[in-house]
């Protein structure tokens, strides 16, 4: 008898579970339509976030917490680690881009990264792709940061020769 009653209070909270993973991606699907294809004018979308852009630096911030917001519910929904990075790839993708002067203001009307991570999360959840660690995922970025690093160091290497045999040449 105890077994039964454990049972059925564990089919409780995993129903309480799904339900509140469903209102969740159900919130978290609204705010990201509404930042990213709410207006529709002549056939073309776009949503807020190209708007608060405008904004110079209020926007941006908003925008990025707004969406970081998005992720971290999802996270604490049970999405996985794998999904969850690529989430805040598009994130801050969005918004490294979408800072730049005049040209994010242009990025941010086509470039929808909500929408896309909401795209990640249908797959993650209903068709059960992007599963598992997010840890190959994190090496390469790390090692494509670090040949970055490595690179512009050399640059700047190449670059202060130069302008300290300029000086020379000059003195």
């Amino acid at each position: 008898m105890a077994f039964l009653r454990s049972n059925n209070v564990e089919t409780s909270s995993n129903t309480r579970l799904i339900e509140k993973r469903k209102k969740d991606f159900i919130w978290v699907e609204r705010v990201s339509y509404l930042l990213d294809n709410k207006f529709n004018i002549g056939g073309f979308r776009f949503g807020l976030d190209p708007l608060l852009n405008l904004i110079p630096y209020a926007g941006q911030i908003i925008s990025f917490a707004t969406s970081i917001l998005l992720v971290l519910i999802m996270l604490r929904n049970g999405a996985g680690s794998k999904v969850a990075v690529k989430m805040l790839l598009n994130v801050i993708y969005d918004a490294f881009f979408g800072s730049i002067p005049f040209f994010g203001q242009v990025f941010d009307f086509f470039h929808k990264a909500n929408q896309k991570n909401i795209i990640l999360l249908r797959e993650h959840y209903f068709e059960e792709k992007h599963q598992g660690s997010a840890k190959k995922l994190l090496i390469s970025i790390l090692i494509i940061l670090l040949v970055v690093c490595i690179a512009l160091f050399y640059f700047m290497w190449l670059l202060s020769g130069w302008f300290i045999r300029l000086l020379g040449t000059i003195f």
